[in-house]
């Protein structure tokens, strides 16, 4: 994951045309869990079976079968380039709740980790800037610190 606060339009601009298939995650105004999660579910447009819970989310970020085309090999369909996802205005709510920032950052993180080998590879990029509306992507992350969530 990286937090760069370059505007992204360029990136995000090269990586569609890389074939990689942008997701874009506003988080401003998101102050709970519940919101992160209807927002996660709007803009990766998840499934109905992902329910408002931390290991759920989990589960889909590291199953895309979902995804209509994942299955059907490269070039075959959305994330066939694999996934860049930026998520923007996400200060506001890793303050208001840093403990569910925290959580949520892991689970990114184990996706990211899981997609690095069997790819497509999935980035996240952590914008400090608006970078407009859309349907995560980025540097290697670091260790992923697997533990028991709540909820």
């Amino acid at each position: 994951m990286s937090l760069d606060p370059q505007p992204l339009a360029p990136a995000l601009e090269a990586a569609a045309a890389a074939g990689r298939t942008v997701v874009r995650l506003d988080l401003s105004g998101v102050r709970g869990k519940a919101e992160l999660m209807r927002r996660c579910g709007d803009a990766l447009r998840l499934p109905e079976w992902v329910g408002g819970n931390w290991d759920a989310l989990a589960d889909a970020l590291r199953d895309l079968s979902w995804v209509p085309g994942a299955g059907a090999g490269a070039g075959a369909g959305p994330g066939a380039g694999g996934w860049l996802l930026a998520v923007s205005q996400w200060r506001g709510y890793a303050g208001a709740r840093p403990g569910e920032w925290e959580t949520f950052v892991e689970v990114l993180e184990e996706a990211v980790g899981f997609w690095r080998e069997p790819g497509p590879e999935l980035v996240v990029v952590l914008a400090d800037t608006d970078i407009g509306p859309g349907p995560v992507a980025g540097a290697p992350p670091r260790t992923p610190r697997l533990k028991r969530r709540r909820g």
